[in-house]
């Protein structure tokens, strides 16, 4: 094995580890303040400083992983969670309702930033790892290896669903919190004793302008990628578990049934190239392709809105969970391709600044998409939410046609330093 592959399968086994325990802190929360009788919207509020702190998290993240190195960030991205998973294990039974809430807010902010502080050193690791194994045996591999990573981490989500509703019944809410961080520093050992140091590492930008002005390339796909995940979580985060439940859906079989959606939208991410052509110069096929699932993707929340407007006989549950398989699959193919897209169009000495601004865009889709989920249910259901998902990937297939289809991307301004 090569040193790059070597790397790159660390970094994907310590994010498997990462996830697998996020996606349980999810489940985690849900459960407990569901059966405490948290409102809908109140759950869907403890996740807004989650996805919020990620923005940032994203941006910083992304400079610091150039200026001191890709393994540091991983191991402080960790070390950050291990901490809010503490946090939260902190919480008494005898607090108020306002003090509880509050106190899992700031908790769930700290994990929110370790996620994405993560992400982007994960991803970023990938694009190293790929350049380094390129130059030991001349064997371009970047689109299978990202589209086997994010597939494959959203599939360990979909397990950490299962698992916190595991250990929450065997260990209940503390003692799955303790759990998890021992895992957790399990991964951190692993990690720094067996990745470069200074992975990664680069001269950073000097100034927040450069931070923010990327080519012109990764701000198209950064709005791109708003869209794109503020459009699958206007409707995923709380308008189709409170639907499904209000359709008679037991909440068991509402969390399995998402946590079998995300692990099929995981697997179906990490086959992605097989959908895919490729073209030598890496841009000239997968632009159009990006373009074709964004229009595919967004036809059919409109489409699920009007069989549910339509009264047509049939078991509205059941039209939502069919619609929301088609949209699975055509999310999935349709974000692999983008994240394989900001790794080609990212600069290689700076590759962890475009991956951070990138992901900090796909956070800031998702908190739009969190807090539009609750207030648009609230306002008009389910259709409401469908029809905000729809509108979202519009403004997502706009974008992508303006995407370069080339393999020189001209920036909006000149690289310092």
């Amino acid at each position: 094995m090569t040193e790059g592959s070597r790397n790159y399968a660390i970094v994907t086994a310590a994010y498997w580890g990462f996830t697998l325990t996020d996606g349980a802190l999810r489940m985690l929360v849900l459960l407990h303040f569901f059966r405490l009788g948290y409102s809908p919207f109140t759950l869907a509020f403890l996740f807004l400083l989650y996805e919020a702190a990620g923005i940032a998290a994203n941006l910083i993240g992304g400079w610091l992983a150039v200026r001191y190195g890709i393994t540091r960030m991983l191991a402080i991205g960790l070390v950050t969670q291990i901490l809010g998973f503490l946090l939260l294990s902190g919480l008494s039974p005898d607090w108020t309702a306002a003090a509880s809430v509050a106190w899992v807010v700031m908790a769930q902010g700290i994990c929110g930033v370790a996620k994405d502080l993560t992400k982007t050193a994960s991803k970023s690791a990938i694009k190293v790892a790929e350049a380094a194994a390129r130059i030991e045996d001349a064997e371009g591999r970047l689109f299978r290896w990202v589209a086997w990573f994010t597939g494959s981490k959203n599939a360990m989500k979909g397990i950490g669903f299962f698992l916190g509703g595991l250990l929450l019944e065997a260990l209940g809410f503390r003692g799955a919190l303790w759990a998890m961080a021992a895992m957790l520093a399990l991964i951190l050992f692993g990690v720094l004793t067996f990745l470069p140091a200074q992975m990664g590492k680069a001269k950073a930008s000097k100034s927040a302008r450069e931070l923010f002005a990327k080519n012109r390339a990764v701000n198209l796909l950064a709005l791109a990628r708003v869209a794109l995940f503020g459009a699958r979580d206007v409707w995923f985060v709380v308008g189709v578990p409170v639907f499904l439940y209000a359709s008679g859906w037991t909440f068991t079989l509402v969390g399995t049934f998402l946590a079998v959606w995300t692990i099929g939208y995981g697997l179906i991410q990490a086959a992605a190239p097989a959908f895919i052509r490729r073209s030598p110069d890496g841009l000239s096929s997968e632009v159009p392709a990006a373009r074709l699932w964004s229009l595919a993707l967004a036809i059919i929340p409109f489409a699920i809105a009007a069989l549910l407007a339509g009264g047509v006989g049939l078991r509205p549950d059941l039209v939502l969970v069919v619609g929301l398989s088609l949209f699975g699959f055509a999310f999935a193919v349709n974000s692999s391709v983008h994240s394989y897209l900001i790794l080609a169009y990212a600069g290689s000495e700076k590759s962890a600044e475009d991956v951070g601004f990138y992901y900090a865009a796909n956070a800031l889709g998702r908190f739009l998409g969190t807090l539009l989920s609750g207030l648009l249910y609230q306002a008009g259901g389910i259709q409401a939410c469908l029809l905000g998902s729809g509108l979202m990937l519009a403004a997502c297939f706009i974008a992508t046609m303006a995407l370069p289809g080339r393999a020189a991307v001209t920036p909006v301004r000149s690289q310092a330093g």
